[in-house]
Parts: C-alpha cells; sequence; structure tokens
C-alpha cells in the first residue's frame, strides 16, 4: 500500500508488518541492530525489568516513573531499551526480551494473536489520535485521493480507517504512506510531504502550529466518545506469574506518576519534553491536556475489544482479542492497597 516517495516513506506492506511484529513471538534470532539494544545495564538492587514506550503523551506515566525513580522505593528499576522505530517495539517485546510495554492496544493485539504469551495488565493513556489536515481539506470527504500518513498496526491507523468508514469510504479513497518515527511523521507534514496524517500528543499540535492552515479533522471522540484507550501498559504473562510484586510496583508508580502529573503538569512536562518528547514546551503545554495519563482503564475493555473488528478488516489480526487479553487483577490489588492514593485520582474507570 505504500511505495517509497522521496525521503520519508518506508516500503511497508501488511504483511511485511505481521512477519516483523506479530511474528517475532516465535522468533530464535534478533536483527543485530536490536541485539545490541539489549547490552546489560548495570545491576541494580532488586529488580530490574525492561521495558520500551512510545513516544506520545500516553507514555508520560512510564516516563516520570523512570525520571523519578517511582518505582524504585518497592525495589524495581526500570531499564528502557530504545527502539529505532515504532516497528521494533513490537518486535522486541513479541519476541520476549522485554518484560513489559506501553504499547498502543492495536499492536498489542497482532502479538495477542500471533500466541504471543502477553496480557494488558493497566492502562497508558486516553485520547490525543488526532487527524490533522492540510488547508484547503475539511471533511472526510475532502480526502479523496489525497496522502494519508500513519503508522502500521497502530491506533493511529485505526481511527482514521474508523474515520473514513463513518464517512462512507475506506483507506482505498485515500493513498497511505506508513512512517516509522513520530518526529519523522510530524516533519512529513510540516513540510509538505503529505496532505493528512494520523499522530499523538504533542506531536498533532507541533503538525497544527508548524503548517500554516493546518486543521484537526478529528480528535477521536466525534468517532469513539470521549475517554477512549489509545496505549496500554502490556506484560509478559510468565513474569507476571513469576514476580507479580515486581509489576504490581510498576503499575502503582504509574498512578502515583498520574497523580502527580494531576497535580502539577508543568513540572511533568520540565521533566520529560526535550528528553522524550522532540517537540517545544509551547506545543506540548498547548497539547498536554488532550491525552491525559489514565491508568485504571476498566472501563475501556469492551472499547479495545471492538477495535478488533477494524483490525481483522485491515489484515492484522484473524480475530478480535477476547477478555484473556486482559489481567485487570494486579490494578486492582494496587487500587486495594493505595486506596487513598487512588481516590484522589482526577480520571479512573470507577
Amino acid at each position: 500500500m505504500c511505495d517509497r516517495d522521496g525521503s520519508f516513506y518506508r516500503n511497508l506492506s501488511r504483511r511485511g508488518f505481521l512477519g516483523r511484529g506479530a511474528g517475532a513471538a516465535a522468533a530464535v534470532a534478533l536483527p543485530a541492530h536490536l541485539a545490541a539494544l539489549l547490552a546489560p545495564s548495570p545491576a541494580a538492587a532488586g529488580t530490574t525489568l525492561k521495558a520500551t514506550h512510545g513516544s506520545g503523551f500516553c507514555n508520560m506515566g512510564m516516563f516520570l516513573a523512570k525520571e523519578r525513580g517511582l518505582t524504585k522505593a518497592d525495589g524495581v528499576d526500570l531499564d528502557f531499551v530504545v527502539t529505532p522505530s515504532n516497528t521494533e517495539i513490537t518486535t522486541m517485546f513479541g519476541a520476549g526480551l522485554v518484560d513489559m510495554s506501553m504499547i498502543p492496544y492495536s499492536n498489542f493485539m497482532t502479538l495477542y494473536d500471533a500466541g504471543a504469551p502477553v496480557r494488558i495488565v493497566a492502562g497508558g493513556g486516553v485520547e490525543g489520535c488526532i487527524i490533522v489536515a492540510r488547508e484547503g481539506i475539511n471533511s472526510a470527504a475532502d480526502l479523496k485521493g489525497k496522502t494519508f500518513g500513519t503508522f502500521q498496526a497502530d491506533t493511529l491507523e485505526v481511527l482514521p480507517y474508523d474515520y473514513l468508514k463513518k464517512a462512507g469510504m475506506s483507506f482505498r479513497d485515500v493513498e497511505v504512506k506508513y512512517l516509522d518515527t513520530s518526529p519523522e511523521l510530524a516533519q512529513a507534514f510540516m513540510a509538505g510531504a503529505l496532505d493528512a496524517i494520523c499522530h499523538i500528543e504533542p506531536y498533532a499540535s507541533q503538525c497544527v502550529m508548524g503548517r500554516k492552515g493546518a486543521k484537526v479533522l478529528s480528535n477521536g471522540t466525534d468517532v469513539y466518545g470521549k475517554g477512549y484507550s489509545d496505549c496500554v501498559l502490556a506484560v509478559r504473562a510468565p513474569l507476571i506469574k513469576s514476580n507479580p510484586a515486581a509489576v504490581k510496583a510498576v503499575i502503582k508508580a504509574l498512578f502515583v506518576a498520574q497523580s502527580q502529573a494531576e497535580a502539577d503538569k508543568t513540572a511533568a512536562l520540565k521533566d520529560t519534553v526535550g528528553k522524550y518528547y522532540k517537540t517545544s514546551m509551547e506545543a506540548a503545554i498547548d497539547a498536554s491536556a488532550k491525552q491525559p495519563i489514565v491508568v485504571d482503564q476498566r472501563d475501556q475493555t469492551r472499547f479495545i475489544i471492538a477495535r478488533g473488528a477494524s483490525m481483522q478488516d485491515l489484515g492484522y489480526v484473524k480475530k478480535a482479542p477476547d477478555e484473556g487479553a486482559f489481567d485487570w487483577s494486579l490494578l486492582e490489588a494496587v487500587i486495594a492497597e493505595n486506596k487513598s492514593l487512588y481516590a484522589g485520582l482526577k480520571l479512573k474507570a470507577a
């Protein structure tokens, strides 16, 4: 579906994505450029968990947990494995080379469908998937024949698919271009190489500010309603069984991070913009309310399962996930053990 056109685009197909991503669930070897990322880190007291992450505001809880050492009080150290592109996040997690990942629910589906022993144990962020278009494009109908940039098997591909479907259109009506990284996708749009994109915050706001006449066509709530899930914390099932205390420590840290971000968003941005978010503080401040941290996403179970139909239509999974894809038990245990912390959160399922 995507041909190389200039310097931005990868020649990708859904078959190729499945081979690199979900198929890695059963892989026995890893490309050298990924293996190099797994060099042993300095020994830490207690348990060290390796994790991958994305680049949107839905990852802020993980970033704050790392930067502020929020897991260390429970004897757990987070070791981030930074990947070259979004596809490698799925590949490494599916292959069992990291313990957990803050990952779009859609990418998680490809692994679960392939038989990888992974489970969703907590939420990351909600909303924030935004369709941005150049000047002159004011509706879904105006996208016909235009170039549209996104990522493969991502929530940022599922939303435009559902957006066009709601308008009686499909991906056959647009020319889809798949890119690798969040800064690359934003740069391609602002440089005029794409007519429209679906991006996460803070990059969507950066794109609106960075291209004259650009506008938001959809923030997802017109398609899904308020509070829809974007990314989730997924963990290898063997770890849940062998070391539930370590997983609970990370979930608790995410709750603490959410509480801290809700209390002082400016401090949270100062700790993450630049290092994790390659955007200006101005764009980050503008975007900060559009994709909040929500760790308790138990109320999004049915929503995520329902998106499996779109993932089937797109050819990424054979069947939608079932409730077996979720294990909320450790999150519920953390809530029970930290009642005042949970009660003080502004955004939660209950």
